[in-house]
């Protein structure tokens, strides 16, 4: 016998089916910005405009989605129901735009890219310029964050692809959505600090020799942590006290710079900043392996023909020269 909740979701699939679109896009940059008035001055409408959409919606559905204060707007549950649903219909009528672009042009597309540190510095910049090289129409955008940020968004279709280091496979992040992770190379951790650090020429070198400096380590929620955690846990530490967690690369390339701090990276990242002269690696043995990287896309659901070309080339700038 069917649940009140299959029940209930498929009457909501069934309206959402019904609701125009238009509409829809208002509802979302809504609830993206808790703002009728910024998210009218980024759709370039007025705020009646908006604010009338968002009734209308309402009406139809029969229950309130915002509640308004002095602040701004706050989603109710519907809302926020109503915004899960919304980010798979808008990705799957881009997924339909750029199939409808690829029979009247092959060279055109969007692909929305998610990335992490281990694929912002080399393979992720090498593919764009590739693919810009080969077809200068296709429209990419790039979007950094966490995991615990981009996989959601991939699962929804917000995301054509996420690139960096794959989670293991007993990471809860694993488990959680309907993607697929595609493995490329193996990294290594190296530990970095500035050119003309204290540290830089010394050798031999032990991790305890850091501790002395600041230190930038992973946050806790990325699949990285464990990785930096367990390299100090091998060498009989405990976790720097005097630290900044963080997965900006352009952050941690600054906090380096400015403040002594030793950090750790990827050795493919290491080289775009090494070949510069502005990063080193120190002399530490028995550094921990980083894990794969490679990239992630949704399960069992078509890539467009812009992505479908961006992963080829991706896939290329991975192999070893020769």
């Amino acid at each position: 016998m069917e649940s009140n909740e299959a029940r209930h979701l498929g009457v909501a699939e069934a309206m959402l089916r019904h609701l125009k679109f238009k509409p829809l896009l208002i509802f979302d940059r809504v609830l993206q910005r808790r703002s009728i008035l910024h998210a009218a001055q980024e759709l370039h409408l007025t705020q009646p405009a908006v604010t009338k959409a968002i009734k209308e919606l309402e009406d139809q559905l029969g229950v309130q989605l915002f509640e308004r204060s002095n602040r701004g707007v706050v989603p109710t549950a519907y809302g926020l129901l109503l915004g899960a649903r919304v980010k798979s219909v808008i990705a799957e009528v881009r997924y339909l735009a750029d199939e409808l672009n690829a029979f009247r042009s092959v060279e055109s597309g969007h692909v929305i890219v998610g990335t992490l540190i281990a694929g912002s510095a080399r393979l992720l910049p090498l593919t764009i310029a590739r693919l810009k090289a080969q077809a200068p129409d296709v429209l990419i955008t790039v979007r950094e964050g966490s995991p615990d940020r981009l996989y959601p968004a991939l699962a929804t279709g917000e995301l054509d692809v996420v690139v960096g280091r794959l989670p293991e496979r007993e990471h809860p992040i694993t488990q959680a959505f309907p993607v697929e992770h595609r493995a490329l190379l193996n990294e290594s951790f190296r530990v970095v600090v500035r050119q003309g650090h204290e540290l830089s020429g010394k050798t031999p070198i032990t991790l305890a020799d850091t501790l002395s400096w600041p230190w930038i380590l992973p946050v806790p929620e990325s699949p990285t942590r464990g990785v930096a955690e367990s390299l100090f846990a091998e060498a009989g530490l405990a976790l720097p006290r005097n630290r900044v967690e963080s997965l900006s690369l352009l952050t941690n390339f600054g906090l380096m710079l400015h403040c002594d701090a030793c950090g750790l990276l990827p050795r493919g990242a290491l080289e775009l900043f090494a070949a510069s002269g502005l990063l080193v690696a120190l002399d530490i043995q028995g550094i921990g392996r980083f894990g794969d990287v490679g990239y992630s896309i949704r399960a069992g659901k078509p890539l467009t023909p812009a992505a479908r070309r961006f992963i080829e080339i991706l896939r290329e700038v991975a192999l070893p020269p020769g």
